[in-house]
């Protein structure tokens, strides 16, 4: 849906994830999830090096052509090539929803090994069985496979093997359009390997 870079957005919402979550210069950053790369473009707009994977070869073909070279095509959660390098960040935005929860168990699991610490953002339910996001245009989308609450994610993320440092239904910077109009309809984690 007119997927397009969109820098007074990108640059913006890539300020304060570094300045908010203490990101620095020297810290290798993946975009799980990346789509066509803007994420990664930002980061190293700012001199940052970011890299990103997505499964959908569409976007990879598409991505950036400034990033191109740093966004890999996946096969799964499985794959090797997610992890082909040590990263001090995850970034995942609006990712985690779209997998099955055996796979993402199996990603996190993974992710131990070879990620310090991972922002993840995602939509969230009242609770665990309405089976209804807060924010009801989030339902519209048919890829969404987890419909759960904060404290689901929350619990599912310790068990598999991460750290909760911080929970909150705002960020600046990041879905300010929906969390200005529907406070808890999203959560944003930082999560530490332990």
């Amino acid at each position: 849906m007119n997927y397009r870079w969109m820098p007074e957005l990108t640059l913006r919402m890539i300020f304060h994830m570094v300045n908010e979550l203490g990101i620095q210069k020297s810290q290798r950053i993946l975009d799980f999830g990346c789509a066509k790369g803007f994420i990664v473009k930002a980061f190293r707009i700012f001199d940052f090096e970011a890299y990103g994977v997505d499964i959908s070869e569409y976007a990879i073909k598409n991505a950036d052509s400034s990033v191109r070279d740093y966004c890999d095509l996946v096969n799964g959660v499985t794959d090797s090539k997610i992890f082909v390098r040590r990263y001090d960040w995850m970034i995942s935005k609006d990712v985690f929803e779209h997998i099955s929860e055996k796979d993402l168990m199996l990603l996190l699991e993974a992710a131990i090994a070879h990620v310090d610490t991972i922002f993840a953002v995602v939509p969230v339910a009242a609770d665990d069985t309405i089976n209804s996001y807060i924010i009801p245009e989030y339902n519209r989308d048919v890829t969404h496979i987890i419909i759960k609450s904060a404290e689901w994610w929350e619990k599912l993320f310790v068990s598999c093997g991460w750290t909760s440092v911080k929970v909150v239904n705002s960020f600046p910077g990041c879905k300010e359009n929906w969390t200005s109009r529907w406070k808890n309809g999203n959560a944003f984690f930082i999560l530490k390997s332990t």
